[in-house]
């Protein structure tokens, strides 16, 4: 689950760390309003769920009210990454100084949350990793000791080099670390954290991201969902048993289990393919999960073809078949199909889709080369 930057900085001033004075606004009278009521040099940002909103001219500098309504009028509506602006947050500006990266995410190969800063702040934590990795430094963290005071101070003084400094920003390493723990995030990023002209530390940006098996236990950061239409979808989804994840490919996947799911979006991508989503039907024998699936990998305008790859354990193979079909016939596509279908019952399953003209095959490399052939056809 993602939230925007206007509440992430609210966790943060929850915590304690410093963050500039904001308020947030959903139109060109409220940012006027804020403006006046900040009475400063503002900044006008946009709040949408995606990195970036800089580059696109989602954050513009405000040295009066005229500039903050201005800049309120051309942020407000505008479209950033395909996300349409509804709201902006006026904030005051700072002097910067100097602008530096931290943040806390888990980590598979280290099997522990690991914290990553770098000197290089304000731009995206992948372009620096993409062109100068060198810069970012990445500390695991040990799960029974946590954040130690000494290694916060550590890490501060590698990034400012004045003590001063470096204790200020300390303080705020623990803190962060202290709030992804106990938010069950698994991202939580303050990017820039700036060191102003008055040797101030501030976060006057952030990001975070929460554990979706977590938050049954986290009400208030529920609270704070505002999904999008992807987003929207996937929970649908997950609402009937169904494992979604919309990626930007158009080779519809459908697949029994998360492995079986990586393993097909690998040899789509090892023949020249993009995969267009990760869907795992699970472990049951139900059609109607099968009708669920094509619903939804149909209504994806990005979609060219769809792979079905299936090895029946629990899964019976031509339950999945009869799903198939019948949902063939609610639907009544135009888009190419292929269909793996391998264990229990799979020889009845390929024998139903048989009648239906569906094409089959027998591996899933196989499957993956006629699914990309498919869809450069459509």
């Amino acid at each position: 689950m993602k939230i925007h930057e206007y509440q992430a900085r609210q966790i943060f001033r929850n915590y304690g760390i410093p963050v500039p004075d904001g308020i947030l606004c959903y139109t060109v009278r409220e940012v006027e309003n804020a403006a006046r009521e900040l009475n400063c040099m503002t900044v006008v940002k946009a709040q949408v769920l995606t990195g970036g909103r800089g580059k696109s001219g989602g954050v513009k500098l405000a040295r009066n009210v005229e500039e903050a309504v201005t800049a309120g009028k051309q942020i407000l509506g505008m479209d950033i990454k395909g996300f349409t602006v509804e709201k902006v947050l006026v904030t005051k500006a700072a002097d910067i100084e100097k602008e530096f990266y931290v943040g806390f995410t888990n980590d598979r190969n280290t099997k522990s949350v690991t914290l990553m800063a770098s000197a290089e702040g304000g731009v995206e934590i992948e372009e620096v990793a993409k062109t100068n990795p060198e810069k970012i430094i990445k500390y695991p963290i040990n799960p029974l000791t946590g954040l130690l005071d000494f290694q916060a101070r550590n890490i501060a003084m590698q990034l400012f080099g004045n003590i001063s400094h470096a204790q200020k920003a300390a303080a705020i390493l623990t803190k962060l670390y202290k709030l992804y723990i106990e938010t069950d995030a698994t991202l939580a990023e303050i990017n820039p954290l700036i060191l102003t002209t008055d040797n101030e530390v501030l976060a006057i940006d952030g990001k975070m991201t929460f554990d979706d098996n977590a938050l049954y236990r986290q009400p208030k950061i529920l609270a704070m969902r505002e999904p999008d239409a992807e987003e929207l979808q996937e929970i649908a989804a997950n609402e009937k048993g169904l494992s979604y994840i919309k990626l930007d490919g158009n080779i519809g996947c459908m697949v029994n289990g998360a492995g079986l799911a990586m393993a097909t979006m690998d040899m789509i991508k090892l023949y020249g393919g993009s995969p267009a989503n990760f869907l795992d039907i699970g472990g049951s024998s139900n059609p109607q999960k099968v009708i669920d699936a094509m619903n939804i990998l149909l209504g994806d305008k990005n979609v060219k073809a769809v792979m079905i790859n299936i090895f029946g354990g629990i899964t019976r193979c031509d339950d999945v078949a009869k799903g198939l079909i019948k949902a063939l016939e609610v639907l009544m596509t135009e888009i190419p199909i292929v269909v793996r279908l391998s264990g229990t019952n799979a020889a009845e399953g390929l024998a139903l889709l048989k009648e239906t003209g569906l094409p089959t095959v027998s591996s899933m490399s196989e499957a993956a080369q006629k699914a990309i052939e498919l869809s450069k056809h459509k």
